[in-house]
């Protein structure tokens, strides 16, 4: 019974660092993450696509853009409902915004680095077959090998590229 006891931390503990890691609880996470997952549901039984957001902007950028790639029939035929869905997101976050209040999330990040950061996920997106809600959400929960390693390589380069951050001392 010792080594049960030493498995399973007291609840108090659990609380402590969850209210360390959530100082605004964790009420609002599991209510996206619900709505996230209800959202992929519907999508998928609706349309049998997996839904991911690189594909979203792929499909939109068929509106605009010659290159073939973009073209595809798979997104010229989906991508209005694509478009609906992606100005939803944005919708719900405004709806989230004016019902809350000023949430605003500023950073001290400079314009160039989160450019670069955003040039570097979008070259991933095309390197890893996908995106990270792709991969995460919906990859993931139907057990795909490809979206698991890809999952598995993301968290492993995003904790390894922290650390080394921390250790040279980089700050926003």
């Amino acid at each position: 019974m010792v080594g049960a006891e030493l498995l399973a931390p007291e609840p108090a503990a659990v609380l402590a660092v969850s209210g360390d890691l959530f100082p605004r609880g964790v009420s609002q996470y599991l209510v996206g993450g619900v709505l996230i997952g209800l959202g992929t549901a519907v999508i998928y039984f609706g349309t049998g696509i997996t839904a991911g957001a690189s594909t979203f902007l792929e499909s939109t950028l068929s509106y605009v853009s010659s290159v073939e790639r973009f073209n595809q029939g798979t997104y010229v035929r989906s991508r209005d409902w694509r478009v609906v869905f992606t100005l939803g997101i944005v919708a719900g976050a405004a709806a989230y915004t004016l019902a809350v209040g000023n949430t605003a999330w500023t950073t001290d990040v400079q314009w160039w680095r989160l450019f670069g950061g955003g040039v570097l996920v979008g070259v991933g997106t095309r390197v890893g077959k996908g995106c990270t809600s792709g991969h995460g959400v919906c990859g993931v929960g139907s057990l795909s090998d490809a979206s698991l390693v890809n999952v598995a390589t993301f968290l492993a380069l995003a904790v390894g590229t922290a650390q080394l951050v921390q250790a040279l001392g980089v700050s926003p």
